[in-house]
């Protein structure tokens, strides 16, 4: 009958042919919210998230693209649900209506270098400002390993990509422009072609280093350099070469050394081939500080005084150098800016009246214990 929310009576017979009258328990009323998704079976869903905060789908998807249009305690409740559910929202079909994803990829030639870790730090923070992510991959320094990474960032439609390039310029990158994904290179001071790019004037640092090293009283001067396609290890050269002119010193002042690495180990090889030398020089400049680190490992293990008979200069000016057995004295680049600046002018691509840029860093020299004037 309305209103009775026992239902009806059921009558049975039961021991000793009694007659026993049943009524089922009472009408609990509407089932409560589910505390969990109803399948587990499946990833959990935007409806699993709404259901379990007792709200619509419609604001849970304010809450997780445009919470300023929902309430503070209803945005602080769903959020509160989310992260006890674990759920992890899917983009994919957002992607596919935006054509592109939320990630910057990164493409640098040797993740374990500090000052790349560096760089990839003032990205990260540049582009966790603008809601974003980052993906830092590495390409060894060789151009099969970037053209694959190239493709594949094409493939998962990344937001942009900030290139460290291995060499004069990648065709993909005009592939990147057609598709309309943006991209800066960094770590150089021209993009040799359309688009934006970031670096240090590396031709003015390495005149920097080996005006120091003259100032010093030093003439007979050896570069360790690295893989010859790289266009940082022929600027600091280029810039090498253009001090000893201005002094009026001839190009054989400096003798290369010349390696396929840029570590630590390229260092301590570098090393072993001066200590052979019948001549030493008297002071070196290195393509990086891991080559600098490296190969003061190999002179103070062979028991050569630094800077007393060799002097040194690194380049790069990472977080090791100050606190090398010997303090070393090294061209400073700002890679964190480089990171920051670079991000920015990638997420500026966006906005139809940006303009292409390319912006060149001056370098500074950090004078340390590895070099003093004879």
């Amino acid at each position: 009958m309305p209103g009775d929310s026992t239902g009806p009576a059921a009558t049975v017979r039961g021991r000793g042919g009694r007659h026993v009258t049943h009524r089922p328990p009472p009408d609990p009323g509407p089932a409560p919210l589910d505390p969990a998704p109803a399948r587990p079976d499946r990833p959990l869903g935007i409806k699993d998230v709404a259901r379990a905060a007792g709200v619509s789908t419609g604001t849970v998807s304010y809450v997780l693209n445009q919470p300023d249009r929902v309430a503070a305690p209803t945005r602080r409740h769903v959020r509160a649900v989310i992260e006890r559910l674990g759920y992890v929202r899917r983009d994919s079909a957002r992607q596919l209506r935006a054509g592109h994803s939320r990630i910057l990829a990164l493409l640098v030639h040797d993740m374990g270098n500090p000052f790349y870790a560096a760089l990839a730090r003032g990205a990260d923070r540049a582009a966790r400002a603008a809601g974003l992510g980052v993906m830092v991959c590495n390409s060894a320094g060789s151009s099969a390993e970037e053209s694959s990474y190239l493709a594949l960032f094409a493939e998962q439609r990344v937001r942009g990509v900030l290139l460290a390039p291995t060499g004069p310029g990648p065709a993909a990158l005009r592939d990147f422009r057609r598709h309309g994904i943006p991209f800066v290179v960094v770590d150089r001071c021209a993009a040799g072609g359309e688009g934006c790019a970031v670096g240090v004037d590396d031709v003015a640092g390495g005149a920097l280093a080996v005006r120091h090293l003259l100032a010093g009283g030093h003439r007979d001067l050896a570069y360790v350099s690295g893989p010859a396609h790289l266009r940082q290890v022929r600027d600091r050269r280029t810039g090498a070469l253009r001090a000893l002119a201005e002094a009026g010193l001839p190009p054989s002042a400096l003798r290369e050394v010349a390696g396929e690495r840029l570590d630590v180990v390229g260092g301590r090889d570098a090393g072993a081939r001066l200590l052979g030398l019948s001549r030493r020089p008297t002071a070196v400049f290195c393509a990086n500080d891991l080559l600098a680190l490296g190969l003061l490992q190999s002179l103070h293990t062979a028991g050569v005084r630094v800077p007393g008979e060799i002097a040194l200069v690194g380049y790069d000016d990472i977080e090791f150098a100050a606190a090398a057995t010997v303090p070393l004295t090294s061209v400073h680049q700002p890679a964190h800016t480089l990171g920051t600046r670079a991000t920015r002018l990638l997420l500026d691509e966006n906005d139809p009246a940006h303009r292409h840029q390319h912006l060149c860093l001056k370098p500074r020299l950090v004078v340390r214990e590895s070099t003093v004037p004879r």
